[in-house]
């Protein structure tokens, strides 16, 4: 049995309006994602812009100090980080900082490994006058621990020792 061509023309049609019809939803569902993705992209960089910092190390001396050893993030290179060293003297009933150093290069470290477990190999502090300071840290596991940096803090400075 033969069908008479108009409706093999309407079927042929309406396959054909149906496989539009699924490529252009495609297409629009393709080109909605983009745009999601181009968004998500760009609040990543707008994070990524925000540097990404994280306390790996702190010690109270008394009353007299606190120090720090925070990680901070490259904003150029994500897995490049700077090590800051913050002392931090009693005014007013709170820590003010009163003086910070690089640990090391700038961007010298490996954000993963200073942020991970094990980081700090080494943080020794002193409650005297002048305090004694020293910091190691990992430089990734295969390669182990940096060599041992010593430090003097004095009357809330820190000097290299």
């Amino acid at each position: 049995m033969s069908l008479p061509r108009t409706h093999t023309r309407r079927g042929a049609a309406a396959a054909l309006t149906i496989l539009m019809a699924a490529v252009l939803g495609g297409t629009g569902a393709g080109a909605s994602n983009a745009n999601t993705n181009a968004n998500a992209n760009a609040n990543a960089d707008a994070d990524a812009d925000a540097q990404q910092t994280r306390q790996i190390a702190s010690s109270v001396l008394g009353t007299d100090y606190k120090i720090t050893l925070t990680a901070q993030r490259s904003t150029e290179d994500e897995y490049a980080a700077s090590v800051l060293l913050q002392v931090y003297t009693r005014a007013g009933g709170a820590w003010k900082e009163s003086d910070r150093v690089t640990v090391g290069d700038v961007n010298g470290w490996f954000w993963y490994p200073l942020t991970g477990t094990g980081a700090v190999c080494q943080f020794s502090t002193a409650g005297t006058e002048p305090a004694p300071l020293t910091v190691s840290l990992l430089l990734t596991p295969s390669l182990g621990c940096s060599q041992p940096t010593d430090f003097v803090v004095k009357q809330g400075r820190v000097y290299a020792a």
